[in-house]
């Protein structure tokens, strides 16, 4: 191993477990988007506070996702001689005092928001974290440092094997290390599935200079932030992927392209590349190897399209972020028209593992065709939303029922929606179809980045069209007339069909213009009517009803239903009128009434008083007259 690399793993590993060893009990807050949301931050800052105010003797430090996003804020506790970690759930604001004081002033365990032994002995109340139904089945790499390390702090990256794989890489040649990442099968993880080592030898054989990586953390997909998880929990591994790739093309500078919106993984991944510099891992002669590399943490605008290569490429280059016209490819001209590899987060966080363990290892995880292991985020009407790693093979099933917890209670499988808004949707028949790329293929839609979105007999599938095809229309970069041209008129037709001005010859429109879009310059127009086409395949029978009977069978387009009051005892109606945004709940000498001519259809007087409000059909026929015979 490079010497120089090797002493600095080594001086980490003795910092590391000095940490880990000095007596003292370990406090560590998940602090990611997702448990920020519910508190974490003010969590933490009661921990720290109390633990001061108590004279505690304790390390309190944060940590990324575990991936048990639907019980943030999470917390392990490790004891003071270091023979047990419980992780715990739901540990709010308001119970982070009594937690501290539980925990570490009387020395106690809290069964009731115990998850599970992460280390040392379990007990009859905790299972041991492998136990957990969450986690049976998962195969952790990518993940493998989520939960446990500081993302903030390189040593505890560097003492749990990290750049082992670049101290490897650079014993090799970059045809060596191109071969290691084909013979491993890794492909891309953004939905495509081309083969990564393949891609970076079109770079390392290109003639121009100078040649630049990228990676694209532009994840934008509405239900999928699994690249958001990697970045928040474990960024080193991303810039050691960018590294080895950076030694097997050639490339002496690259860029991490984050979205707007994820400003802690913006902020994690700057510290992360700043601490990599200090170490001497970027720079100029890394590690005394000779390698140059330069990396820098790139703030996207917030634009969709600019998760498309070439847009995102634009993008860097200071122009506006438009898809431009292929070929020529970015290998050949990318960034400044210089020859240029771009990769998903994980395609990048992969290299890493098969260069420290081998591309027997990596891909030998499972049977199916896709090698390796895959990140899901799963999210929709399900009880349990969370990210997980597991083999590609697993049934979408396992995914929803195991990890998913299974359907909200009073929630019916409809169908779910894997790859995004440019992929489309599957009825609740397809749940057996495995997670890997082919079967999506087949069905003329893609798997995506990770994201699984699963919904309910409450979704309308008109509703969920108007939104994905309203969002492509929003996100298009104008360029080409056939994109933003044709979801214009797809948008125009699905809105009026939901305010119950449907026509027969509507469906007969939509599926002209899915023929029609895929002409257009670039993969956002090309598959911005996926969800509408593969809708008229499965849920026909649907927009049928929605246009001749001008009835919604889930009862929430606005424009064909109204609300009225059911219960004018109800106790919980005047809290229902003071949430109505539009005060169109009001109150009457003969009761309580709905104006319908303000009333919104947002839904939130329902979700405040349930037994008050019921939803009826705008326009449903009236009861025929009984005849006099039937009156007889």
């Amino acid at each position: 191993m490079n010497a120089a690399l090797q002493s600095l793993i080594t001086r980490a590993r003795e910092s590391y477990e000095a940490w880990l060893t000095n007596g003292r009990p370990k406090v560590n807050v998940c602090i990611d988007t997702s448990s920020l949301a519910r508190g974490a931050d003010e969590t933490l800052r009661i921990i720290r506070e109390t633990v001061a105010r108590e004279g505690i003797d304790a390390d309190i430090g944060i940590i990324g996702s575990w991936g048990f996003c639907w019980m943030e804020p999470t917390v392990t506790v490790r004891t003071a001689g270091g023979t047990r970690t419980i992780l715990y759930g739901n540990v709010t604001p308001d119970r982070a005092e009594e937690f501290v004081r539980r925990v570490l002033v009387d020395g106690e365990e809290v069964p009731e928001l115990a998850i599970a032994v992460v280390e040392g002995v379990s007990n009859e109340g905790i299972v041991p974290l492998g136990e957990h139904p969450f986690m049976q089945g998962q195969v952790r790499r990518l993940m493998a440092n989520c939960g446990i390390i500081d993302p903030e702090n390189i040593d505890h990256y560097l003492a749990r094997g990290g750049y082992e794989g670049f101290a490897n890489a650079l014993e090799r040649t970059p045809e060596e290390i191109i071969k290691e990442v084909l013979d491993s099968g890794l492909g891309g993880r953004g939905g495509g599935g081309f083969p990564t080592g393949r891609k970076w030898d079109f770079l390392r054989t290109a003639t121009a200079e100078p040649k630049y990586l990228v990676c694209n953390a532009d994840e934008g997909d509405p239900g999928a932030w699994v690249n958001r998880i990697l970045m928040e929990s474990d960024p080193q591994l991303v810039i050691e992927g960018m590294l080895i790739a950076a030694r097997a093309t050639g490339a002496r500078e690259g860029y991490i392209y984050i979205r707007y919106e994820y400003p802690l993984a913006f902020q994690r991944m700057k510290v992360a590349v700043a601490q990599a510099y200090e170490r001497g891992l970027l720079g100029t002669n890394i590690c005394g190897s000779g390698l140059d590399f330069d990396l820098i943490v790139f703030r996207g605008a917030g634009s969709y399209v600019c998760g498309e290569e070439t847009g995102l490429m634009s993008s860097i280059d200071g122009y506006r972020g438009m898809p431009r016209i292929k070929p020529p490819f970015p290998a050949q001209a990318g960034l400044w028209n210089k020859p240029t590899n771009v990769n998903n987060v994980e395609s990048y966080a992969n290299a890493p593992l098969i260069l420290r363990h081998g591309a027997a290892w990596w891909s030998s995880v499972s049977d199916a065709k896709d090698k390796g292991t895959k990140m899901f985020t799963l999210s929709g009407a399900i009880k349990q939303m969370g990210c997980i790693e597991i083999p590609f093979g697993y049934p979408v099933r396992r995914l929803l029922e195991q990890y998913g917890g299974g359907m909200r209670d009073g929630s019916v499988l409809k169908g779910f929606q894997p790859g995004g808004p440019l992929s489309g949707i599957l009825p609740a028949s397809e749940i057996d179809l495995p997670v890997a790329l082919d079967p999506y293929r087949e069905r003329g839609m893609f798997l995506g980045s990770g994201g699984i979105i699963f919904f309910d007999q409450h979704t309308s599938v008109v509703d969920l069209c108007t939104y994905f095809v309203g969002f492509a229309e929003d996100e298009s970069c104008g360029r080409c007339t056939t994109c933003h041209g044709g979801t214009q008129r797809a948008v125009e037709i699905l809105r009026r069909m939901a305010a119950g001005g449907g026509r027969d010859s509507d469906l007969d429109k939509l599926e002209e213009l899915t023929r029609t879009l895929v002409w257009s310059n670039c993969l956002h127009g090309q598959f911005a009517l996926t969800t509408v086409k593969l809708a008229l395949r499965y849920f026909r029978d649907e927009f049928e009803t929605v246009i001749r009977e001008k009835r919604d069978p889930a009862g929430v387009l606005s424009g064909l239903i109204r609300y009225e009051i059911a219960n004018q005892a109800d106790p919980l109606l005047p809290e229902a009128a003071d949430i109505c945004p539009t005060d169109a709940i009001v109150e009457t000498h003969e009761g309580w009434t709905i104006v319908d001519e303000l009333c919104v259809r947002c839904g939130a007087c329902r979700e405040v008083a349930p037994g008050a409000v019921r939803v009826v059909e705008r326009f449903a026929q009236p009861a025929a007259e009984p005849t006099a015979a039937a009156a007889r």
